[in-house]
């Protein structure tokens, strides 16, 4: 139950950071969010979004922060890294 609780607070995160992102990628973006059933769905979004953040009119680095912390609440061993490649 608790890992099912940080996964939505985590998505809320997601959610809210692709909220006031403009343009036919936000769109992609919001919509895969959406739609994420675990958190390995988010995980694999991550770099999308933090790129869109960074590229947007309304680059706010608070909101980066935020989707760091989300991310390291489900995620503590990653320190923001790629997944390791299989069998590493």
């Amino acid at each position: 139950m608790a890992a099912r609780r940080s996964f939505v607070q985590v998505k809320q995160v997601f959610i809210e950071a692709v909220a006031g992102l403009a343009g036919p990628r936000a769109d992609w973006l919001r919509h895969q969010v959406r739609h994420a059933k675990e958190p390995l769905d988010l995980w694999l979004l991550r770099g999308a979004v933090f790129a869109a953040l960074r590229t947007s009119d309304q680059a706010d680095h608070r909101r980066e922060q935020e989707l760091h912390r989300a991310l390291d609440s489900v995620f503590p061993d990653t320190t923001h890294s790629a997944p390791a490649p299989w069998g590493a």
